[in-house]
């Protein structure tokens, strides 16, 4: 009887851990999202959350504007400070508490550009159309 209930136990654990890395349980982030896309003075902003991963991991945005990606930070002491972005060239560590602004020139429609930290963790897409 016991090991029955420690053989539920560690089936219960190894699950749940699948679900988590493979982010199963987080089935929202997986639609591309305009939340946190705005248009001002003709370049687009991406506010993008960098605490646990990054929030969120898919975004939609314009095609052929010269864009901006706001990385913001509070409290973060995770990998996800140390961002790459592949397709830039670009390496940072990010403050624990603060915003990082990225210079994205304008990107052709079709284009998606990741980033994720040094680790490959955590990463977030942005798909441009």
């Amino acid at each position: 009887m016991k090991s029955n209930i420690i053989a539920i136990i560690i089936a219960g654990a190894l699950i749940g851990g699948v679900l988590l890395l493979t982010g199963a349980s987080d089935s929202a982030q997986r639609l591309p999202t305009l939340d946190n896309v705005k248009i001002i003075d003709s370049k687009q902003i991406i506010e993008i959350v960098a605490r646990g991963g990054y929030s969120p991991r898919i975004i939609a945005a314009k095609a052929d504007l010269p864009t901006v990606i706001k990385m913001k930070t509070n409290g973060t002491f995770d990998c996800s400070l140390a961002l790459v972005i592949p397709s830039l060239d670009y390496q940072t560590q990010l403050p624990t508490t603060g915003v990082i602004d990225i210079d994205v020139p304008p990107q052709k429609s079709g284009t998606t550009m990741r980033g994720l930290c040094a680790m490959g963790m955590f990463s977030f897409q942005i798909k441009f159309n």
